[in-house]
């Protein structure tokens, strides 16, 4: 077993068909999988051996799908660095994964090189880009390496990938995904998420190193091409998918939005789209609609997380038509059915399933369930147990199996003895016209515990007092849920993957207070 091998069948089959596209370069199959070859040899000759962890940070760039592709070749595990992380995180997760080898782009070897001499560990540094003292080049290891695929021989339980992502309480967490978990993440996409064909054209422009970068082994297993952006710009995304023909995106909410708003959308001719997947985030139902009658009868939308080897959960296009066109508008509510192998379940705090419309944990079984957490055999205890993930998303499930989710467990709110979610008040906030984001928050009070606060951001072209949102709550909600006050901002804090981030939110209401809430 190696996930490597598909590359490889996709470079015999076809060639000379372009397997990226960035900028003005494009990339043939041939080209990738020679690159990928020689970049594996290369790091093995550095001394690297199969389970070694070797990290990388870049902004997006066709070295990354390389040296993705050339880490399963040689049984190494990538460690993916957000490319937005401070100097402190950046150090912090390259020791954590306890690295021997750093490749860095061009825009991070300055941050790298003054990290030096606390990565001890660090064996080799490699220049993705330029040149620095101290640093391997990376064009200078491929000529010299060998273009014969080494093809390590893996097995499922053996670590693939080292998943950094931050938690509640700020602190950076690796969800271990085996090669088991990537194969399984690879089979989800082809059978029902994003299936392809050769050519057809996948646009990513969010950070391939997390979840946009979930998509890229399955597309070109199938002989897909990735469109690949370094950065997010409307202008030149909605060119690139006329110019390209692109068949499939994957977008963050804020992405969409942005696009919407763009005043030449209608110029750009879209017709080859036929998947355009969003996740990440909420996304308020009304910019749903705006963007099916804007970009067209193409969104879908998934759940997921890195201890689930990306989405299993999706909301399909043909269910956002039946939401937007079928009058049911409450499944734009919803983040879908499940698919593919893995069970996913609500149940309560026994882990007995629970009746349709109850609200309980999801939890999750099979193929894509992570190995634990790096180096956190606490964390790892309580997240699996009996061989289910707990996700620490309360949900319910309707009659016809969608889930909604209801909030996460330690975002819960408890005002005056009643337990309150925050994400059912802010679905409620995102069904008047004026909302465009909201962030409902617990706050100090003398008399309830907490008081329950919506802090939101108003769309550009619309206007909406306190009393007003307060007063549409109030006829959806119960009296105990409502929104006690309101606060307007221009935006709301994002964390590095372009999530919103309560915590920050939360934050300045509790500094002082010997209670938190956490």
């Amino acid at each position: 077993m190696n996930l490597g091998r598909f590359l490889s069948r996709s470079a015999k089959y076809w060639p000379e068909q372009a397997a990226i596209i960035f900028r003005d370069r494009t990339f043939t199959f041939q080209q990738l999988d020679e690159r990928s070859n020689r970049l594996a040899n290369a790091l093995l000759g550095l001394g690297a051996q199969k389970g070694d962890r070797v990290a990388v940070q870049a902004w997006n760039c066709p070295q990354l799908i390389e040296v993705e592709c050339a880490l399963y070749k040689a049984g190494l595990v990538k460690v993916a660095l957000n490319a937005r992380l401070s100097a402190a995180e950046t150090q912090e997760t390259i020791v954590n994964a306890q690295a021997r080898i750093v490749l860095a782009g061009g825009q991070h070897i300055e941050v790298i090189e003054a990290l030096r001499p606390q990565l001890e560990a660090v064996e080799r540094f490699v220049a993705i880009e330029g040149e620095a003292a101290g640093f391997l080049g990376y064009e200078a290891l491929l000529e010299r390496a060998s273009s014969t695929n080494p093809d390590v021989e893996m097995h499922a339980s053996d670590l693939a990938v080292l998943h950094f992502t931050s938690g509640s309480t700020g602190k950076l967490k690796a969800a271990m995904q085996t090669v088991g978990n990537r194969m399984a993440s690879l089979r989800k996409v082809v059978m029902g998420r994003m299936p392809a064909q050769p050519g057809d054209v996948l646009a990513l422009a969010g950070p391939i190193t997390h979840a946009s970068g979930m998509f890229i082994q399955p597309f070109l297993s199938q002989g897909g091409t990735i469109l690949l952006h370094d950065r997010f710009d409307p202008d030149s995304y909605l060119a690139s998918l006329e110019r390209h023909r692109a068949k499939a995106a994957f977008l963050v909410p804020t992405m969409i939005n942005m696009l919407v708003k763009h005043p030449r959308i209608g110029a750009h001719d879209l017709s080859s789209l036929r998947y355009m997947s969003y996740g990440g985030a909420p996304i308020a139902p009304a910019l749903v609609r705006d963007a099916w009658q804007a970009i067209g009868p193409v969104l879908s939308q998934g759940y997921g997380a890195g201890e689930t080897t990306g989405g299993l959960v999706t909301l399909s296009v043909d269910d956002h038509r039946l939401a937007i066109e079928g009058g049911q508008e409450h499944l734009l509510a919803s983040c879908g059915r499940p698919f593919g192998e893995s069970q996913v379940l609500v149940v309560d705090e026994h882990g007995r399933e629970l009746a349709t419309g109850d609200v309980g944990e999801i939890v999750v079984a099979g193929p894509d369930v992570f190995a634990g957490y790096w180096r956190e055999p606490e964390l790892t205890a309580a997240a699996l147990v009996n061989g289910r993930l707990h996700t620490g998303d309360l949900a319910r499930a309707d009659e016809r199996g969608y889930l909604y989710i209801v909030d996460r467990k330690k975002e819960m709110i408890i005002s005056g003895g009643f337990n309150v979610y925050p994400t059912e008040i802010e679905q409620v906030l995102y069904r008047h016209p004026a909302i465009y984001e909201a962030c409902v928050i617990g706050v100090p009070d003398e008399n309830w515990g907490e008081a329950i606060k919506a802090v939101v951001v108003l769309r550009d072209d619309r206007k909406a007092s306190a009393d007003e949102l307060i007063e549409h709550c109030r006829g959806l909600l119960a009296d105990f849920k409502k929104p006690r006050s309101i606060e307007f901002v221009s935006e709301l804090p994002k964390n590095g993957n372009g999530k919103m981030s309560r915590k920050d939110v939360r934050e300045q209401y509790w500094r002082g207070h010997e209670r938190r809430v956490a």
